[in-house]
């Protein structure tokens, strides 16, 4: 796009305006208060997003057909591609993790992609069909469900996790859903929302959420319960086994906490330090620092705030990589189904745990972090 001339924005995160001068080539527009950046300029912007996305949606339909990974223990081979995977966990009565995992991993990624796709040809071709405002605001709230990086990170985990026990080779759609993850990536990184809903509106900026006392209370409200329910899921979720081992007949329940422990005994310790962070220590400081900011919003404090919003915006970005564990007993359990010689089941804490994330997710989204610089109970 060309550059853009001077405006006035309102920042979506402390609700102070802003006016923006024209930007230049690579050039961000931050705000002075909260350091949120306001908006970008990227020349070429939708030709590369398209580019992008294209090359990512390839690399996706490059990773459904081919071997994904092959197990190989006692003289029996187990080989399974993405589809067979999620069809694995389905007949073996494993429907919630196979759907968790199905739509965090592959769909949602695809929708995300494809809806990139149909705003950047639109843009190009200055088109605006009736459908377009939905479809843009249904990719920007599924931009952070998409969890394919995750899942391939959490695909690593696990062969690292079972190198001992028998010999594990990596098929072509791996290195194709390599390629899909690191490029979805990039689309989202090139994508500017921002600018984007600017043109929707014709060049003028997105009008500023309404904030009021009715709106500030609630969004309190509805924080504080979200935390209590991830507090309660978050009990069964380390106590009960997150997933069973069965080797020769011989079952093995195996928590959270037990599987950092196995992991540090055997040496691995890169990965047993990657399970206790994403696993145990992000999601409780997660809770803690919602709670702490809910409080001290309710309380109306007004000392912190950069402090705050620093905090607030760490819980967005690492809140979703607590999933690695759950796609590391997705991966394990379609992968590894060999009778009574060797197989791995989910346990009761794997949903638990799924649910501790997304209850953690859905209340950093619930928190208005307006009101860190607003009084809630001075608005009209």
């Amino acid at each position: 796009m060309t550059r853009t001339s001077s405006l006035l924005l309102v920042c979506e995160q402390c609700h102070s305006q802003i006016r923006i001068p024209a930007l230049s080539h690579r050039q961000r527009a931050i705000c002075p208060v909260c350091n949120h950046t306001l908006l970008s300029q990227r020349n070429q912007a939708s030709e590369k997003l398209l580019a992008l996305s294209l090359s990512a949606l390839i690399f996706l339909l490059l990773s459904l057909p081919f071997n994904f990974l092959t197990f190989k223990a006692s003289g029996q081979k187990h080989s399974i591609d993405l589809p067979s995977g999620i069809t694995i966990l389905i007949e073996h009565d494993y429907l919630s993790l196979a759907i968790v995992t199905s739509l965090a991993t592959v769909l949602l990624p695809g929708i995300v992609i494809l809806g990139f796709i149909v705003l950047s040809l639109a843009q190009l071709k200055q088109q605006k069909p009736f459908y377009l405002p939905r479809l843009f605001a249904i990719v920007k709230a599924l931009v952070p469900w998409s969890m394919a990086e995750i899942f391939l990170v959490g695909t690593l985990v696990s062969l690292i996790k079972i190198t001992e026990l028998a010999d594990v080779a990596i098929g072509l759609s791996f290195y194709a859903f390599v390629g899909f993850s690191a490029l979805t990536a990039l689309c989202i990184s090139q994508f500017d929302t921002t600018r984007y809903a600017m043109w929707l509106a014709d060049g003028e900026p997105p009008a500023p959420k309404p904030l009021c006392e009715k709106q500030a209370r609630r969004s309190i409200q509805r924080t504080w319960a979200l935390l209590l329910t991830a507090c309660i899921l978050y009990i069964p979720a380390n106590i009960l086994p997150i997933m069973y081992t069965e080797f020769f007949g011989q079952e093995t329940p195996n928590t959270i906490i037990g599987g950092v422990i196995s992991l540090w005994e055997s040496g691995s310790y890169p990965v047993a330090l990657i399970i206790l962070l994403a696993s145990v220590i992000v999601p409780v400081a997660k809770i803690v620092i919602l709670a702490w900011l809910n409080y001290s919003v309710q309380r109306q404090k007004t000392t912190s705030r950069k402090t705050r919003i620093r905090y607030y915006r760490i819980t967005e970005a690492i809140g979703r990589w607590s999933m690695i564990d759950v796609f590391v007993v997705a991966v394990l359990v379609a992968l590894i189904q060999m009778g009574n010689t060797m197989s791995i089941f989910p346990g009761q804490a794997a949903l638990a745990f799924c649910a501790v994330v997304f209850v953690t997710m859905v209340a950093a989204m619930t928190f208005d972090s307006r009101l860190i610089w607003q009084q809630w109970k001075q608005l009209s």
